[in-house]
């Protein structure tokens, strides 16, 4: 099936690894053209090595009011962005001062909502564009220990929620998918770690990877959030905005 985004223009943050690079090769595939962002020029010289002539790249510090306004100078012209940076640390309400809630919100809380009113705005003027924020199951099936996240996971649904009900009048989409754990790298280096000190050898992490305790007997892999985001992100599906879809084999109603 040809999605119809051959030529489109695409901003992919977080870019350098995991579910956003993940998101860059699939866009890539369908033939557009893909700008990655990181903070990292080396990750992304990594990251565009593996996508080719279709990616071009730009090292910004997505955290700060500056270094998103400059990828919007940069590349202000976008048929989709994708917001995908940012990592809320875990923890409890009495493990985080205010500069850690802060800290933990700017990035991801803050940036997401940054450079949807950068994009959102050229988008309207333009009359066409989609945004789409990959957010977190951790703000739908929010649990004590990811206190920070669940808030800030939770309160980008609900923008995302309110922001793409508005912005169809400009036929502008804007909708989420959260994803449940997935098999990243920040994933696997935590099961060799583990696998370094209980089994003594790295290599066997994949026996800590208990089926039981993921949907379909694994966690889902970042090609699968991948294809999602680009299927949805298609002219095929016009009238999809203001839905934030949960990426988590229905994990969230397991007993």
């Amino acid at each position: 099936m040809d999605l119809q985004l051959a030529r489109k223009n695409v901003v992919v943050t977080g870019a350098s690894k995991g579910i956003g690079l993940a998101i860059a090769k699939q866009f890539a595939f369908e033939g557009a053209r893909v700008t990655l962002v990181s903070r990292s020029a080396t990750a992304l010289a990594e990251a565009q090595a593996q996508i080719g002539d279709a990616a071009d790249v730009c090292v910004a510090d997505l955290s700060t009011d500056a270094g998103r306004e400059a990828l919007f100078a940069a590349y202000p012209v976008s048929d989709i962005l994708v917001n995908n940076a940012g990592a809320i640390q875990a923890g409890r309400l009495a493990d985080f001062s205010m500069a850690d809630w802060r800290s933990g919100w700017e990035l991801k809380v803050f940036g997401y909502i940054h450079l949807c009113k950068l994009y959102a705005t050229a988008m309207t003027a333009r009359g066409s564009g989609t945004i789409i924020n990959i957010i977190g199951m951790g703000g739908r099936a929010v649990r004590p220990n990811y206190i920070c996240g669940a808030a800030g996971n939770a309160a980008l649904i609900g923008f995302t929620n309110a922001l793409g009900a508005e912005t169809p009048a400009s036929n502008v989409r804007v909708f989420g998918i959260n994803p449940s754990p997935t098999l990243t790298d920040r994933m696997t280096t935590m099961f060799r770690t583990r696998a370094a000190e209980e089994l003594g050898d790295e290599s066997r992490w994949e026996e800590l990877v208990n089926p039981d305790a993921f949907p379909f007997g694994r966690p889902k892999s970042p090609d699968e959030v991948a294809a999602l985001a680009v299927m949805l992100a298609s002219p095929l599906v016009q009238y999809l905005s203001g839905t934030v879809v949960d990426l988590d084999g229905g994990g969230q109603w397991r007993g």
